[in-house]
């Protein structure tokens, strides 16, 4: 039996429903990506699909609409993949555990992916729909979203003759971003040499933190379990002698982790248990406010092989504490906005190298150039290397969009008061889609969707109502 089938829009449910049948994690999404062919083929609609997973689906006008100008519905197939530590599905290959209440929508014990399946749920409920007016339709679901919109990047876009973009991924129910800052992947490696140590093994661990999205959520000061570690390493590090065998943390560039794991000897076992206690309360009382669960944890384990050296050791610990990390810049011109900001997302071991992950983004281009410097420099200095990758631009303010003033009326006119029309920090498909298409007008909206990227996320049923009638009321009102 269908959880959400009880719920409106019963269309965008019953899609919703059955996508999150289909396990979609980042880099999973060939399967969702042929169902959205499918789709298409069902129903007699045109439909391209290239080796990205990308795929656009176009819908032509309903009558009388024929010479309205075609909208663009733009949204991602992909979605971050977490779970709650006692979780045992395997999200690669298992569909979620749906679960809803009266004002919610959640999947049991691991993310919903809410971000960005509401879209794609909207946008195939209205090409299934025979009774909605609406210009030429033509949705685009891309893949990779979440590991640095490399779908966006790969997409070709000639089929697509509209000029107007909305965008569903936003999570914020009466907020329309019109400009987004951009961004890249900096990966540093540091290499690790090897060399016999004489000491008790210890497995320390970061955890209990809240994360949450590296962009939308970076100014609120929530600690970043991969950069926390690094302190009680070198904590640990001053108490006994350390050797670091590997260290993980993260799971996702974007992602702010919640819980990071090194695997040291020790030259003084109680002496490191005692200082990594002492830490786990300096934590406590830091975080207090915005991760009180935070523990430090440490247990016994069997080294196997041989360690970093000391030298190696002290550079990680260099890394994991001196990185630049979280907001960097706050915006001038708009007050509340952070202009540059970066998250160490993965840390990761792989034989003798240690490698870690920033998701970088700013809105102003020198200043993230700046950050992939800095770290560039920094790993000069610790024998490493430091490389950026998948680089986006921004999107620019339009300050005559015909797209937002329509979107503006119609959003005074069902709920009775004015949206906020803002510019985020975190990074939005727009500005691709821009950067391919001169003159391409773009507004990103969406329901509220709480804790995204978390095992907590959850989906609003009555703000995915109203965000449902605002859509297709625009939809409407777009050939005037």
């Amino acid at each position: 039996m269908a959880v959400l089938e009880h719920l409106e829009p019963k269309r965008v449910m019953h899609f919703f429903e059955e996508m999150c049948a289909i396990p979609h994690g980042s880099g999973n999404t060939k399967a969702i990506s042929d169902w959205c062919v499918a789709f298409a083929k069902e129903r007699g609609l045109e439909y391209h699909q290239d080796e990205h997973d990308n795929v656009i689906l176009v819908k032509e006008a309903t009558p009388g609409y024929e010479g309205a100008v075609p909208v663009i519905l733009q949204g991602h197939l992909d979605m971050v993949c977490q779970k709650e530590a006692d979780c045992d599905k395997d999200m690669a290959t298992q569909g979620l555990d749906l679960e809803a209440d009266g004002e919610y929508v959640w999947a049991k014990g691991t993310t919903l992916g809410s971000d960005d399946g509401i879209a794609v749920a909207m946008a195939l409920a209205l090409l299934d729909a025979s009774d909605i007016p609406h210009p030429r339709l033509e949705a685009v679901f891309t893949a990779g979203e979440e590991i640095g919109m490399v779908g966006a990047m790969a997409i070709d876009v000639s089929p697509l003759q509209g000029r107007r973009l909305i965008n569903i991924d936003s999570d914020t129910e009466g907020i329309f971003t019109v400009s987004c800052a951009g961004g890249n992947l900096t990966h540093c490696r540091l290499p690790l040499t090897r060399a016999p140590f004489d000491g008790q093994g210890l497995c320390v661990t970061v955890r209990g933190l809240r994360g949450g999205h590296s962009g939308v959520e970076i100014h609120k000061g929530r600690g970043n379990a991969n950069m926390l570690l690094g302190r009680v390493l070198r904590s640990v590090a001053a108490a006994a002698d350390l050797r670091l065998y590997a260290a993980n943390g993260g799971l996702k560039d974007n992602a702010i982790p919640v819980e990071a794991s090194a695997w040291v000897a020790v030259s003084d076992a109680a002496a490191a248990q005692a200082a990594a206690e002492e830490m786990a309360a300096v934590l406590k009382n830091e975080l207090r406010a915005t991760d009180p669960d935070v523990e430090v944890r440490t247990e016994p384990w069997t080294p196997q092989g041989q360690p970093a050296d000391q030298v190696s050791t002290r550079r990680a610990m260099c890394l994991l504490s001196c990185a630049p990390n979280g907001v960097q810049v706050m915006s001038a011109d708009i007050e509340g906005l952070v202009q540059t900001s970066l998250n160490l997302g993965i840390l990761k071991t792989e034989g003798d190298v240690l490698k870690a992950s920033f998701c970088i983004r700013s809105s102003v281009e020198s200043q993230k150039e700046m950050l992939v410097d800095r770290l560039t420099a920094l790993m000069e200095q610790l024998g490493g290397t430091a490389e950026a990758t998948g680089d986006y631009p921004g999107w620019a303010y339009d300050p005559d969009s015909a797209l937002r003033k329509l979107m503006v009326e119609v959003f005074r006119e069902q709920y009775g008061r004015e949206p906020k029309v803002e510019a985020i920090h975190a990074g939005v498909e727009c500005g691709l889609f821009a950067g391919k298409m001169p003159g391409l007008d773009c507004v990103s909206i969406g329901p509220d969707l709480l804790e995204i990227h978390t095992p907590r996320e959850r989906m609003s049923i009555s703000s995915v109502q109203r965000m449902w009638a605002f859509l297709m009321e625009v939809l409407r009102r777009s050939n005037e």
